[in-house]
């Protein structure tokens, strides 16, 4: 198969990208992005993948998965706009947030408790404790 000169090699995607060569090779893997063999083996990509290449570092600036990015491409490939399923993904990704931040505002008071309770109360050393305080700790 003959490349013209508008293809670029996995070199130039890197330098134009700033994405490692490993993680071009990693996305092509996984289908996000396609490229050509020339005769020499060589991999050559059309112009197009800097731009998809781009869209998936600010996919993943926003949180996205790169499974999560390869729905959107798909949807992307046939012909449909995929900001329905941005915007779905991203709201579960808000919903996902929500729920850690609710777990470690939790987790932090019952850290807080835990100091508190050690600086007004600290606790007697037993033989064989590694740490009195952590061996107060209730697991249940």
């Amino acid at each position: 198969m003959m490349i013209t000169t508008t293809h670029l090699k996995i070199g130039e995607v890197s330098g134009q990208t700033g994405v490692a060569v490993g993680a071009l090779r990693y996305y092509e893997s996984l289908g996000l992005i396609t490229s050509q063999r020339g005769q020499n083996g060589y991999r050559y990509y059309a112009p197009a993948t800097v731009q998809q290449v781009e869209f998936i570092k600010k996919a993943q600036a926003l949180g996205f998965s790169l499974e999560d990015v390869k729905e959107v491409l798909t949807v992307h490939q046939q012909g449909h706009t995929p900001c329905n399923v941005v915007q779905s993904l991203l709201q579960q990704k808000i919903d996902h947030l929500e729920a850690q931040i609710q777990q470690m505002t939790t987790f932090k008071a019952e850290l807080e408790q835990y100091r508190d309770q050690w600086a007004s109360h600290p606790p007697k050393a037993t033989e064989g404790d590694i740490c009195p305080l952590i061996e107060t700790v209730s697991l249940s």
